[in-house]
């Protein structure tokens, strides 16, 4: 009770006397941001503008940083202060990161304060520097705010291939990778809304690690490019021609090259988690041509009114996750990968289709999950997908890789649309309502109802 009134009397004094010094202070230089960053209780409005971040990091201060390990840009170390941003975009050179050679995974711009919000900024990377991984953003205070927020990513190596030749880790790669990604949280209680990153890079948008609790996303926006594997194999020249197109995992043919037929994101995941985070959740977010919209394999997620464009798969999820009127297409990729126990999945299957290979529509593995499946706006698919329960996804997720089988135990499957649905030896008691087609019964006490 004594440590519990003395934190409270903290808690007050702190927020009075923050309220009583608090400034409105007006800036038009990123040395001036710099400065009051490390500073707290203030309201700092910039004048928009575009602000070159080699005006403020120039070669001698790089040099300088450099020698003294100071790999970020600028560091938000302050608490309790309002930054608006409105119409302010620093163009951020990726040459510095060349100049600086930071440890692998540097953060560049960094908000290690608490209670702050940032309203409106966009960050623009240009130029064709790397390093060695890294994220343009990290939100690592607790309780911070983002809002419109948006983050133009670029300077990775290579670029263009996507995940074909390796994730990152060295001993995998066929061709040896420089990530460069967009948006981490590792604060507890970091909210998001209306935050945007445009990847031209090969790295994650929007990532999460280091286990936060609450943290929130509403109204937000990933989106890459993608390239057919065609496109690729018609190099004659550069890194993926030079180790024979050679992958980091197989094909269904069980060889380790690229494959023709398929489209590929050239960026990581839209939103993607590592590790188990409590308490995440996702509101009107979409995920446009990314290689995962919603990677949420290991976590415990709410996911409400979220779309998936052109991905290579769309949500794949963990134990206890919640989807609820959520909506994507197949059309280069999966829908859905349930991975896990305990899900409650509500999900409309966009019409949209390509000549690109895909292979199922959704993979469901583990026990007691409830599947729904809607044909969106009422309009079916033309070309049948199967829905294949008791079944692994591709290895790594990857579209090109087979599928294994693995335990499905009471599932409950309501598909109403008219995608084909595929039993296999290792469903139990599982519970199927089906306007498709049932074109594979195995496993064992499965009731099955085709409509």
């Amino acid at each position: 009770m004594k440590k519990f009134l003395v934190k409270l009397i903290f808690s007050l004094f702190f927020g009075i006397s923050t309220t009583i010094f608090a400034k409105d202070i007006k800036i038009n230089s990123l040395k001036e941001l710099a400065k009051y960053a490390a500073e707290s209780g203030n309201t700092i409005t910039m004048e928009p503008g575009v602000y070159k971040l080699t005006d403020y990091l120039t070669p001698e201060i790089v040099k300088t940083r450099k020698n003294n390990k100071e790999y970020q840009y600028i560091t938000f170390s302050g608490n309790n202060n309002i930054f608006n941003l409105n119409d302010v975009e620093i163009e951020v050179d990726t040459e510095i990161r060349t100049w600086l050679k930071p440890p692998i995974h540097s953060d560049e711009f960094l908000v290690t304060g608490v209670h702050n919000t940032f309203i409106g900024l966009t960050i623009r990377c240009v130029g064709n520097g790397t390093s060695p991984g890294g994220t343009v953003l990290q939100v690592a205070g607790e309780a911070n705010v983002l809002k419109n927020v948006t983050l133009h990513v670029a300077g990775s190596y290579p670029y263009g291939y996507g995940d074909l030749f390796g994730k990152g880790k060295q001993k995998e790669t066929t061709v040896k990778h420089r990530k460069h990604s967009g948006l981490l949280v590792t604060g507890d209680e970091t909210k998001l809304y209306g935050c945007k990153v445009l990847s031209r890079s090969f790295g994650h948008c929007f990532f999460i690690q280091q286990h936060p609790k609450n943290v929130y996303f509403e109204n937000c926006y990933a989106e890459g490019e993608v390239r057919s594997t065609d496109e690729v194999l018609a190099e004659t020249s550069g890194p993926a021609f030079d180790v024979n197109f050679k992958t980091w995992t197989q094909n269904r043919e069980g060889e380790y090259v690229v494959t023709p037929g398929y489209m590929k994101s050239l960026c990581e995941d839209g939103f993607r988690t590592y590790g188990t985070c409590e308490n995440i959740a996702f509101k009107n977010c979409t995920a446009k041509n990314t290689r995962g919209g919603f990677e949420l394999r290991f976590n415990k997620a709410h996911v409400e009114n979220c779309t998936t464009i052109g991905t290579e798969r769309a949500y794949w999820i963990g134990d206890n996750t919640t989807m609820i009127n959520c909506k994507g297409d197949a059309n280069y990729g999966p829908l859905l990968f349930v991975e896990g126990n305990n899900v409650d999945v509500e999900l409309m299957v966009d019409s949209a289709e390509s000549d690109r290979k895909v292979h199922s529509l959704i993979t469901v593995l583990g026990t007691d999950n409830k599947v729904v499946l809607k044909a969106a706006d009422g309009k079916n698919r033309t070309q049948g997908l199967p829905i294949l329960v008791g079944y692994t996804p591709p290895m790594h997720g990857e579209s090109m890789s087979p599928y294994s089988q693995a335990e499905v135990n009471k599932l409950h499957l309501i598909n109403k649309t008219e995608m084909p649905v595929s039993v296999g030896q290792m469903a139990s008691n599982c519970t199927i309502e089906t306007n498709g087609k049932v074109i594979e019964k195995k496993g064992e006490n499965n009731q099955i109802l085709e409509k």
